[in-house]
């Protein structure tokens, strides 16, 4: 295996946790190059259910080296809960290094998350309170505080009175709220960091060592490519780049490292959060979508909010792909449209200026409409096909359509949440 990104195709929720888990199986290492707490990666194997949040989605692989790299963020928190639950079920200890150049979310990143959210009511993001879009603000405007620095308490405390600085005045004038003082976070930052000390390394040197050897590496993606700062529904985005072009950058790798770039989109649509959505089902065929989806419906895996559905996007996913640079697509959740006479797939948006298929910018989407091609159904259980071959015709013809209009190779199929439950064209 090369250097490999498992990327988002469209809003987050494709299916990337299990893809990664499954191609972890031959990879050395797995690697979280941005992000943080606030999307979670669904896993099913023989142990049970997980939702990951922080960690690599290769822990369950016990000889893949689970690597958080500097563009991350970290929330020692949930790392530290997450291991602790690993273990409790009975995973045995994963190989986990977390770059010390990593920064770390902070409490007060939550709160001001939380708060703002309050503050714009109906004008909000749809966050999810992880404190990701004020830890970023921080870390871009040189404030933030990298995971190295909790060993040193002087540098520490005045890393924290200058990040608390103005954040205390918008506390008190804006939002009525108490100042935080540095010293009362000073022991418990340093508490969680000697827990977290034997999993530090200078990852980048770990990364480049392992390229030049040519073992596997897999770059993990989190959220998808229509929620980039950049090139998606701007506002409606995360504060990170969720692109396979920032995954060098994240993970510490040269750009050219990467030889593949796998794109995964459901073989409907999905997204939770807010922001213009054209494919989306509001009424009883939304709420059956959403029923079927996935192992235990369309809900999200941080928030558990119901998911938005609709029908899948030709314009959206071929856009998503394009950014993405992908050199090949994973369709999960082919199963989960056995229940269809007829499926409508998406082709074209008509807009204010004419029918267009390509994705256009957030302010001419909100009119947009769904032009839909209707595709015969297969109404059959294909959840045990191991073959290509051995889906109903109607299902590859679906396969097969959604492949000419997004121009990219669909070389992997899963067709229910387990493992062993993938095709390999």
């Amino acid at each position: 295996m090369t250097v490999t990104a498992v990327v988002g195709a469209n809003w987050g929720d494709e299916g990337k946790g299990k893809i990664t888990d499954v191609m972890a199986a031959e990879a050395k290492y797995v690697v979280r190059y941005q992000g943080g707490s606030n999307a979670g990666h669904t896993i099913i194997n023989s142990l049970g259910k997980f939702a990951l949040r922080m960690l690599p989605s290769g822990v369950f692989h016990p000889d893949v080296v689970n690597v958080i790299g500097p563009g991350a963020a970290i929330d020692m928190d949930v790392v530290l809960q997450e291991l602790n639950s690993l273990s409790e079920r009975g995973v045995p200890r994963p190989q986990l290094r977390i770059s010390e150049r990593a920064q770390v979310v902070l409490p007060v990143h939550r709160l001001f998350d939380a708060l703002n959210e309050e503050r714009l009511g109906a004008r909000s993001f749809g966050s999810t309170k992880r404190g990701i879009a004020p830890f970023y603000a921080d870390k871009y405007a040189k404030l933030g505080i990298q995971i190295a620095d909790l060993f040193d308490k002087t540098r520490l405390q005045d890393r924290l009175e200058q990040l608390l600085e103005n954040k205390n005045i918008l506390l008190r004038h804006l939002y009525g709220q108490s100042p935080i003082n540095a010293e009362e976070w000073l022991s418990a930052l340093q508490e969680q960091a000697e827990v977290l000390m034997p999993y530090l390394d200078d990852t980048t040197v770990l990364l480049n060592k392992a390229y030049r050897s040519g073992e596997g590496i897999l770059l993990e993606g989190q959220l998808g490519a229509l929620r980039d700062p950049d090139h998606g529904i701007y506002p409606f985005t995360t504060s990170s780049s969720t692109l396979a072009g920032f995954a060098s950058v994240g993970a510490g790798l040269p750009p050219y490292a990467i030889e593949k770039v796998v794109a995964v989109t459901k073989a409907y649509s999905s997204c939770v959060g807010a922001g213009p959505f054209v494919v989306e089902l509001g009424d009883e065929e939304g709420d059956e979508l959403r029923r079927r989806g996935g192992d235990a419906g369309e809900f999200g895996v941080v928030t558990g909010r119901p998911r938005r559905v609709g029908w899948f996007d030709t314009v959206a996913t071929r856009y998503g792909c394009k950014i993405q640079g992908a050199t090949s697509v994973a369709l999960t959740n082919l199963d989960v449209l056995g229940y269809l006479d007829e499926i409508p797939v998406c082709v074209g948006y008509e807009t204010d200026q004419g029918v267009i298929d390509d994705f256009p910018i957030t302010s001419k989407l909100s009119s947009a409409k769904p032009i839909y091609k209707l595709l015969p159904g297969w109404k059959c259980d294909i959840s045990q096909a191991s073959t290509m071959e051995e889906l109903p015709g109607a299902a590859r013809n679906y396969v097969e359509f959604i492949e000419s209009e997004i121009g990219v190779v669909i070389t992997t199929l899963s067709i229910g949440p387990g493992r062993e439950q993938v095709i390999e064209r």
